[in-house]
């Protein structure tokens, strides 16, 4: 199984923020958020791991800041960590300004399983680190994989 680069597997998606996804205080509302973090996240996991992916996880999800109508939000999605068949993906949320520069307005992390043809987790190619914030994120993510872990035993 080839080694991939965490940018082969780089997603972003754009959307205007329209009325369908603004909640009664015409921000954008958190579920329709929820929604597009998952599809991103997905995108991202099936083009690491070319197989169908389910999400297992949604480790973390902050909230940072509001976006209101007639917006630009950008979702960015990489993959930050492979297990044996899971990989975790994080997805920064970015309202995009007129000018083009972009503040920050969700990260959220999800943990994602890579699917064979019967729907059974199935390995995923390894991760090759190139840059120096893609071996803290892989630290970082190592410590959270490691939390849940515990959390998971005590939940049993």
């Amino acid at each position: 199984m080839r080694p991939k680069r965490v940018c082969e597997s780089y997603t972003e998606q754009v959307q205007t923020l329209m009325q369908g996804a603004l909640n009664g205080y015409n921000r954008l509302f958190g579920g329709q958020l929820m929604e597009w973090i998952d599809i991103v996240a997905g995108v991202v996991a099936r083009r690491h791991s070319h197989c169908n992916v389910t999400t297992a996880v949604v480790d973390t999800l902050t909230f940072r800041a509001p976006a209101y109508a007639n917006e630009t939000v950008v979702l960015c999605g990489s993959v930050t960590y492979v297990g044996t068949t899971s990989m975790e993906v994080r997805v920064e949320t970015y309202v995009e300004e007129l000018s083009g520069e972009k503040r920050l307005i969700n990260t959220a992390y999800l943990i994602m399983v890579a699917l064979d043809e019967n729907e059974r987790p199935t390995r995923v190619p390894p991760l090759i680190i190139e840059t120096e914030e893609e071996r803290r994120e892989w630290e970082a993510a190592k410590k959270r994989n490691e939390l849940r872990q515990m959390r998971r035993n005590e939940d049993f």
